[in-house]
């Protein structure tokens, strides 16, 4: 669209959208880290950790305006712990790790063909994770 002046510019470009979702009360623009959802059969707000997807009745906080939330009378307000930073691999998920390398790297005890049952298939070849099997004889 053109006027006299030349071609309209808008305010804000339309391909540019923020990958950092926003507090929902007006006029702040600052980062969104928790999200407030009203549960009206049991009058009760929760608030909790900014949820994964944006959802349409849910509104997202900022650090400030979580922290200073206040609920109707008689309501209740519910406070879910909110994670303050990523989320660091704990002792057990490294010790699960390292278990499952040294596991990975044991060599694997396989019996030999005389030590099968008699009428057992017998592995003859392995190719990745698929092995090939040798029917047992009649």
């Amino acid at each position: 669209m053109e006027s006299r002046r030349g071609p309209l510019k808008s305010a804000v470009p339309s391909n540019v959208v923020s990958p950092v979702r926003r507090c929902s009360r007006t006029a702040c623009g600052r980062p969104a880290v928790a999200t407030l959802t009203y549960v009206y059969a049991d009058s009760t707000a929760v608030l909790g950790p900014l949820a994964t997807y944006a959802e349409p009745h849910c509104y997202d906080l900022c650090s400030e305006h979580s922290a200073r939330l206040t609920a109707p009378r008689g309501w209740e307000v519910v406070r879910l712990a909110v994670d303050s930073g990523p989320a660091r691999p704990t002792g057990d998920d490294l010790e699960a790790l390292a278990n499952a390398v040294r596991e990975a790297a044991r060599p694997q005890d396989r019996p030999s063909p005389q030590a099968t049952r008699e009428g057992d298939p017998v592995e003859v070849a392995r190719r990745g994770h698929l092995r090939v099997l040798r029917s047992p004889e009649p």
